[in-house]
């Protein structure tokens, strides 16, 4: 007869894992001796040994004694259906890493990988990374509103740094916008920007789709805030009959007000 240490030294495992056995009712307690001490036969070493095996073999303990108590097929069908279960948890985990390596990236936290692709594209033509961050933190907040639609307009964005004028306008962007609000460079980005504006309306492109009027004016005084000459710019554009930055509108110009300087 055995004694519990030399039962645990016997299967593997420490005397702290065979108390816990016994504590969940997966391994049955002897009755104790004349001495006081509790003896282990033969079969106790069998039992220790199959059900360390099950849960070396990383099944559940929860699931341990259905399958000592099962016969060929329901444990065959059992272990089966617990190595399905472990695959999905395996992906779901390698998902997890993959997700965390992107977040250690920094660019991943809450965007899409599209979007990551675009803002990598901008530092290509040699943006600053002041501007980076600037659109990364409104990519953040769009794909939070419409998840749905930010590859589609990140396809469209794609496309118009085709333009030979928005490589020019984010030409401007390289350095620090620490513009006064008669540099004659905010006149020139107007200038390109209604071009794109015009181009845009004639092929029909829509802007801000999707956005609530309480979004579009936070991201319009985002812009505002972050943009030294931005509110000259945007009256420079009213004065022309543009409103509007986020949801860019086409108005008569008697419909337009400058904006106070």
């Amino acid at each position: 007869m055995l004694t519990i240490s030399r039962l645990a030294a016997h299967a593997g495992v420490t005397v702290r894992a065979v108390r816990h056995y016994h504590q969940i009712g997966l391994l049955p307690e002897p009755e104790r001796d004349h001495s006081g001490y509790r003896a282990y036969n033969a079969a106790a070493v069998v039992r220790l040994i199959q059900i360390h095996t099950l849960a070396d073999a990383g099944v559940p303990l929860a699931r341990v004694q259905e399958l000592l108590d099962a016969g060929a097929e329901e444990f065959a069908a059992g272990v089966e259906q617990i190595d399905k279960e472990l695959l999905a948890e395996i992906r779901r985990l390698q998902s997890t890493r993959k997700r965390l390596a992107r977040l250690a990236a920094g660019e991943h936290l809450a965007l899409p990988e599209s979007v990551v692709g675009y803002l990598d594209r901008l530092r290509g033509l040699g943006v600053g990374e002041w501007y980076i961050e600037l659109e990364r933190d409104a990519w953040i907040m769009v794909a939070a509103q419409v998840p749905h639609l930010v590859d589609a307009v990140i396809a469209m964005k794609h496309a118009s740094l085709e333009d030979p004028d928005m490589v020019k306008l984010y030409g401007y962007l390289q350095g620090p916008l620490d513009w006064t609000a008669d540099d004659p460079r905010i006149v020139e980005i107007a200038d390109i920007l209604e071009r794109v504006m015009i181009r845009a309306v004639e092929a029909g492109e829509m802007n801000a789709e999707g956005f609530d009027d309480q979004f579009v004016d936070l991201m319009d005084a985002t812009m505002l805030e972050s943009a030294p000459g931005a509110e000259q710019l945007l009256a420079i554009l009213a004065e022309r009959g543009w409103k509007g930055w986020t949801r860019v509108e086409r108005v008569p110009a008697n419909r337009v007000s400058r904006p106070p300087a």
